[in-house]
């Protein structure tokens, strides 16, 4: 595994975050700024919640939400190379640990028994959009010593997050990749791991620069959303993988997100898909956001196996 981490482009990195989260703006990919209404969503979730206790859901919803599915996928690519044909990846997104105490338990248990060469975390570690994490640290803690990846655990961070969770949580053995990618080696192949920050809320040019460097070797790009989805093909990712959405959370009986919370790719709002010769997954996520129930639509853990066609 080759890391060569740019201090520099950390620095420029984190303080260019700390700015935008002090703003407590959305940044997008157009160019334009909007303010987050969060605050006002929580109103109407909890609103909404008491409706859902009225007509007896809310504890069924409940329920749903902590019945965390294992998905195990496999993937066939013509540019895969060979010492990495069977390479196992353990995707977890959006976990949002303080929506329920029980997650941590429930996600260690889930993952145990699994086998898998790389650990990849998508973003959103807490509930709330602003305000401290030190609630989830300890809960963290017990999911990452659960974890068994030769080549270790890569994360980025999500639109509830922020830049200060990255010192804090590297001490636990997680890798940050803030707009910054890696070389996983293996015999004499590699296989390159690009992760940006994220792109719904705290979008820069950053993201896309590092995703158009020139690399040969079979690319992965990890972002919390899909809304990158265009810029990764053009640059010959093969694989895209994301969550943020948690497939709507709440949906209608045929499946349809009521909320996708994209402002592009929406027909990316879950499970695999492809673009161009890129395939993509937009995980729904091991947490809930807003409230701790679930409407027509599962909590995921996401193991891929990548195959030689």
């Amino acid at each position: 595994m080759a890391i060569q981490w740019d201090i520099e482009k950390e620095k420029i990195w984190a303080h260019t975050r700390s700015v935008l989260e002090n703003d407590q703006l959305k940044n997008m990919r157009n160019g334009v700024k909007s303010r987050s209404y969060w605050k006002l969503f929580e109103y109407l979730l909890t609103n909404f919640s008491i409706g859902l206790k009225l007509f007896g859901l809310y504890d069924k919803g409940h329920r749903r939400a902590l019945d965390i599915k294992i998905n195990k996928i496999t993937l066939e690519f013509d540019n895969l190379p060979q010492s990495f044909n069977g390479y196992k990846i353990l995707q977890l997104s959006d976990l949002h640990l303080d929506s329920d105490m029980q997650l941590s338990q429930i996600i260690t248990e889930r993952i145990q028994t699994l086998n898998y060469d790389l650990c990849v975390m998508t973003g959103d570690y807490r509930l709330a959009a602003y305000g401290g994490f030190k609630n989830i640290i300890r809960p963290l803690r017990n999911i990452i010593n659960s974890i068994r990846a030769k080549d270790g655990i890569y994360a980025i961070l999500g639109n509830h997050d922020t830049y200060l969770m990255v010192e804090e949580f590297e001490k636990m053995g997680i890798n940050f990749l803030n707009n910054q990618s890696i070389d996983i080696i293996n015999t004499s192949d590699k296989i390159s791991i690009t992760g940006t920050d994220d792109v719904h809320s705290y979008f820069t040019d950053q993201a896309v620069v590092e995703m158009e460097k020139k690399n040969d070797a079979f690319k992965i790009a990890l972002v919390h959303s899909p809304e990158l989805y265009d810029v990764a093909a053009d640059n010959n990712y093969s694989l895209y993988l994301c969550g943020h959405t948690h497939g709507g959370q709440i949906c209608l009986p045929n499946g349809k997100a009521l909320i996708a919370h994209l402002y592009n790719g929406k027909e990316y709002i879950k499970g695999l898909w492809k673009y161009k010769q890129m395939y993509g997954y937009t995980s729904t996520g091991c947490g809930t956001s807003g409230i701790p129930v679930r409407i027509n639509s599962d909590s995921e853990i996401t193991l891929f196996e990548l195959k030689q066609k």
